[in-house]
């Protein structure tokens, strides 16, 4: 079976300071990127497609061909604010991207068949890669697409508040929607609270929320398409309008046109947003190497 793994790479690392997609976290030098290509050729994933920026484009190329390209196909594919449908006037002075469902349609011509799409600088565990060609195995690939739902008690931060898409399913398992909970955390009694309004709402630590990890086919072009025309009319005046992943499959969901399974994996999710969160991944990871999961040496080419 042929699955494409499609990582969302365009970020300039504004918030980090640097770019993240090619810093350091491992012993050797291995990136996040690394664990997650790891991950996803242990797990039978084929082909990966980086979605990135034409200013780092060649480094880019350069600095991850080396490590795996004997191990599974790669391509390189870019994200740039010119890159809409023609006779759509957006604003001139525009300087932010169309946001992540414009990044996914640059893969068009790179996809054939069933995809994954993750963020660059997440890091999703070996059970969510194994749960993802599972889907893609199964019947219900053929007609839905799906989201993988995170426990959120696997999401939380010791050092903070998080934000997460809490998942609302039918009976089905299909999502009825995602609801962006803001500045969620363990409090002293132990219990998971975030502001609602005026007063606290409590969230299950079995609460599956969406850390961005989805499971489609080359269905969504066609549909991100028309959907990002219809954007384009409508906000693409906007400095800071974007285009999101959720807000298609949102639609696609009122629409009827396609359901989306809820999956649940069991692994503990982790992202490096700033500079400050850089030790705590990588005592992480170091404590993923120590328990076997991974080898020290990734690509075995230190």
């Amino acid at each position: 079976m042929k699955a494409t793994l499609v990582v969302l790479a365009a970020g300039m690392g504004s918030r980090y300071g640097a770019l993240k997609q090619m810093d350091a976290f491992g012993p050797n030098g291995e990136t996040i990127i690394d664990y997650s290509i790891y991950d996803a050729i242990n797990a039978g994933f084929t082909k990966v497609v980086f979605i990135i920026r034409e200013s780092f484009q060649s480094e880019f190329e350069k600095f991850f061909e080396g490590k795996f390209a004997d191990k599974i196909e790669l391509a390189f594919v870019t994200q740039e604010l010119h890159k809409i449908p023609e006779g759509i006037e957006v604003h001139p002075e525009r300087q932010k991207p169309w946001g992540t469902a414009h990044a996914v349609m640059m893969a068009a011509e790179e996809v054939d068949g069933p995809f994954a799409v993750i963020n660059a600088d997440d890091y999703y565990g070996v059970d969510a890669y194994s749960t993802l060609i599972d889907f893609f195995k199964s019947e219900e690939s053929k007609k839905n697409f799906a989201v993988v739902g995170y426990r959120l008690s696997n999401t939380l931060s010791d050092h903070g508040t998080v934000n997460r898409g809490v998942c609302y399913s039918d009976d089905h398992g299909n999502l009825e929607k995602v609801v962006e909970c803001i500045n969620i955390q363990r409090e002293e009694d132990g219990v998971v609270r975030y502001p609602d309004g005026d007063q606290k709402s409590e969230l299950s630590d079995d609460t599956l929320v969406s850390m961005n990890l989805w499971a489609f086919d080359d269905r969504f072009f066609a549909h991100a398409e028309r959907m990002f025309i219809a954007f384009l009319e409508n906000r693409g005046m906007e400095l800071k309008s974007e285009f999101f992943i959720p807000f298609v499959i949102d639609n696609l969901i009122h629409e009827g046109a396609i359901d989306t399974q809820v999956l649940s994996s069991e692994a503990n999710w982790f992202g490096v947003t700033y500079q400050d969160d850089k030790p705590i991944v990588m005592a992480k990871l170091t404590k993923l190497i120590d328990d076997g999961v991974y080898p020290s040496d990734l690509w075995g080419k230190a």
